[in-house]
């Protein structure tokens, strides 16, 4: 069901039994029916009936993405493909996707996990909802969309791009739920402005965000802009997609399916599981799922969990924002930075907007990091000493921040490029 009490109020106890007997049956499905699983199970001894605890669990291998593209395209999955009614993949920057495949059944847990976080972050069938996902292999706005209609909401497939005519429809339709990455939606708003329009011309009320990280500074400015409570949700085309976990109206964390799935925290580099409260990696196994369960994947997510009693009385595991991930993570003269430390410095700031890039360079034997600010105005580029200024107090808040000089440069407005998906931040031009 997509809201039980008796499912997501359930006793510290009570989650660790499910996830258990569940688990069980998981390790007893891919053994026998992934050959990747059996090799890597018998390479540490690990056989089915051996998992009598949930700490067992360390030891089983972790599963990586590496893992999935090798056996690409089905190798991985744990069911005949007469039995897998769908196929996502999603987007290979250096080679081919990855391909995951849902049973009837995946589709319908599916389709109940999105409705369990669009009623958590408030959404009713009494909302329309815009979805401003890219439909095809992307998991995003197909996982949306059966989740939203699930619980009787009326949605609006626009899918991503076309901004004005986005804006149009939603005055239109009277849209009251939009669902988007939170990059995009910032330039709905902009866009929307740019027509005329504000926020009191629009009937938004509750943004559902997702497929890439923000910082609380881009909620409180996309909450202004919008006139919106925004709410963030998680989840990757490898483990269900999104439904792994959502924001309640309360906005402490994002509440984990854990009768669904099992998070753990690892230190990304030891893979030594860490303590609830602190930050590391997220690894995630899925234990209800039949046509691509994966055991322990690197989501490469960084993050922390909790399983403090939320004020909302759900009682599941919460993650808190993802900070970054490991293989975004940049490192330069030895400091690791991540986008979301940036966005934090620049959202909010009087004259510049939330749009900016962070451009990586060699000089010689050492890294250099630049960062292009957008102006909101474009009248500012012609009074040299307050442009300087404001380089000065950007310049001076990251160095605060990251521990090291990074170069600011204030270009003029919409010059940097926008996306309808995720936001670009990085350019290493070091390679």
């Amino acid at each position: 069901m997509y809201w039980s009490e008796k499912q997501e109020c359930m006793s510290r106890q009570e989650i660790e039994q499910t996830q258990l007997a569940c688990l069980n049956k998981t390790i007893e499905r891919v053994y026998y029916n992934v050959p990747f699983y059996k090799e890597r199970l018998d390479s540490v001894n690990l056989h089915p009936e051996k998992i009598n605890s949930l700490s067992d669990l360390q030891e089983v291998p972790f599963t990586t993405k590496e893992d999935i593209r090798k056996h690409y395209p089905y190798g991985l999955f744990a069911a005949p493909m007469k039995k897998i009614v769908r196929v996502h993949a999603s987007s290979g920057t250096t080679g081919k996707p990855t391909v995951v495949g849902y049973t009837k059944n995946d589709i319908n847990t599916w389709a109940n996990l999105v409705a369990r976080i669009v009623m958590m972050a408030g959404g009713t069938e009494d909302d329309v909802a815009q979805v401003a996902f890219g439909y095809g292999l992307f998991t995003g706005a197909f996982g949306l969309h059966y989740g939203l209609e699930k619980i009787g909401t009326t949605v609006v497939p626009i899918s991503s791009g076309n901004t004005e005519k986005q804006v149009m429809l939603m005055k239109d339709f009277g849209t009251t739920l939009l669902v988007s990455t939170p990059s995009y939606a910032l330039y709905i708003a902009e866009v929307a402005q740019e027509m005329g329009l504000s926020k009191e011309d629009l009937n938004l009320r509750i943004g559902l965000f997702g497929a890439e990280g923000s910082t609380e500074e881009m909620r409180i400015e996309l909450e202004e802009r919008l006139g919106i409570i925004a709410t963030e949700n998680y989840g990757l085309s490898e483990i269900i997609g999104p439904g792994v976990s959502g924001e309640c109206t309360f906005k402490t964390g994002m509440h984990i399916a854990e009768d669904h799935f099992i998070p753990e925290i690892i230190d990304p580099d030891t893979g030594k599981v860490l303590p609830w409260g602190e930050k590391g990696e997220l690894v995630i196994t899925t234990i209800t799922k039949e046509g691509f369960p994966l055991l322990r994947y690197r989501t490469k997510d960084i993050t922390s969990l909790t399983i403090d009693r939320c004020e909302c009385g759900r009682t599941m595991a919460r993650m808190a924002k993802v900070q970054g991930r490991t293989d975004d993570m940049l490192i330069i003269k030895g400091v690791n930075v991540f986008p979301s430390q940036i966005e934090s410095v620049l959202i909010g700031m009087e004259h510049i907007g939330p749009h900016y890039q962070m451009i990586v360079k060699k000089k010689g034997y050492f890294d250099t990091l630049e960062v292009h600010v957008e102006l909101i105005a474009g009248k500012m580029l012609e009074k040299f000493s307050e442009l300087e200024k404001l380089e000065g107090e950007i310049y001076h808040k990251l160095r605060s921040i990251l521990g090291l000089d990074a170069k600011v440069k204030l270009v003029e407005p919409k010059s940097i490029e926008r996306s309808t998906g995720k936001a670009k931040r990085v350019i290493d031009l070091r390679k």
